[in-house]
């Protein structure tokens, strides 16, 4: 199979490199896991879940001015039959003394670009300042 690059110019490396990192990707499962312990340390998260399959990563979300945990995290798994085995063993469990949450990780929305509008403020010359309001000022 042959892959268009950006220039035109076919390629089969390009293409199997992508279709490569795409099923690198997909075997992995990220968890959310929610109602953590402030206690709890990435470390406790990787060793709690290694229980159910091997992790690639956890990490304990932390506030970034405070560094306190924000009583969330996202633990990695490196195939589909981990992640949804921690999320039987997990989900619902007790966690330094906790009921947390485990569940499968939504994908990460994609912020910036767009049009936000805006506007306003006063104006002087008693036309308003309300932005783009839809009429002829």
């Amino acid at each position: 199979m042959l892959c268009a690059t950006p220039t035109g110019e076919r390629r089969f490396n390009v293409c199997q490199t992508r279709r490569r990192e795409r099923e690198r990707e997909m075997s992995k499962k990220n968890l959310y896991v929610g109602n953590l312990s402030f206690k709890i340390t990435d470390e406790d998260l990787m060793a709690n879940f290694s229980q159910a399959g091997e992790v690639v990563s956890a990490a304990v979300i932390r506030d970034k001015f405070t560094g306190q945990s924000r009583g969330f995290g996202f633990v990695e798994m490196k195939t589909d039959e981990g992640a949804q085995a921690a999320i039987q063993q997990f989900n619902g469990g007790m966690l330094d003394g906790k009921a947390i949450t485990v569940n499968e990780a939504k994908p990460k929305k994609e912020f910036g670009g767009g049009n936000r509008g805006g506007g306003g403020g006063f104006r002087r010359d008693g036309r308003g300042g309300g932005g783009n309001r839809g009429g002829r000022h």
